[in-house]
Order: C-alpha cells, then sequence, then structure tokens
C-alpha cells in the first residue's frame, strides 16, 4: 500500500527502455494525476474502479476520450521512430488487427497493471 504521491515517485523511477514501456509510463502518471496525492491506494477492487474514471473498462476509456484521442498522437507516444515511420505517423492502422484505440487500451491496461504492482511493492 502506498499513497499516490508515493507511487507518483515510484512510476517515474521505474525503468522505461522502449517506446512502448515509456508510453505506458506516461499513461500510468496520467491515470493517477488526478487522484488526491494523499489518498491510499491498495490495489483493492475499489481503487482499481478508480483508476477507469467511471469506464467499465480500459477500451471504454480509451474510446471514451478519457485519455488521448488523435491516432497520431497514440502512435507518438508507443512507437520507436521506425514503428512510426511505417504507420505514415498514425494514418495508417497499427496492424491488421487493432485501431490506435485498441492499442491504446492495451497500453492503459499494462498501465493499471504497473500502478497495482508498484503499490503492492
Amino acid at each position: 500500500m502506498k499513497t499516490i504521491s508515493q507511487l507518483r515517485k515510484a512510476i517515474e523511477a521505474s525503468p522505461a527502455r522502449s517506446a512502448w514501456d515509456k508510453g505506458v509510463k506516461l499513461y500510468a502518471l496520467e491515470i493517477i494525476q488526478e487522484l488526491p496525492a494523499d489518498k491510499e491506494f491498495y490495489s483493492s477492487p475499489a481503487d482499481k474502479k478508480d483508476l477507469l474514471n467511471g469506464a467499465d473498462d480500459w477500451h471504454q476509456y480509451s474510446e471514451g476520450g478519457c485519455s488521448l484521442i488523435y491516432n497520431q498522437d497514440i502512435a507518438e507516444r508507443l512507437c520507436n521512430p521506425t514503428e512510426y515511420k511505417r504507420t505514415k505517423e498514425g494514418q495508417n492502422p497499427p496492424n491488421a488487427r487493432e485501431t490506435w484505440l485498441d492499442v491504446q487500451a492495451r497500453a492503459l491496461y499494462q498501465a493499471s497493471l504497473l500502478i497495482c504492482r508498484l503499490a503492492e511493492d
């Protein structure tokens, strides 16, 4: 159990080498930014629901505009330079199975896992 302030410091200190990991780390910081700094986070179902900001799941969170809404912004955050160029700066879909909002939802889910893992350390 940690406070949101302690979680923020732990997220900032966590290593991130790849563009994807750096993006997930940014999403984690954004997810907790609206929570009070002195709030204690236990990784309980209620705390996890607080992270979703009223959405049912990370896909709804992503599509509901709670995070980035433009394909180019999502691609810029999550892609390495080669991938970013290959997708024409987010103009093309990331792959044959997903949209950029789907990719963002996956990153947001991983960000929530990062938050919960660091809260339990």
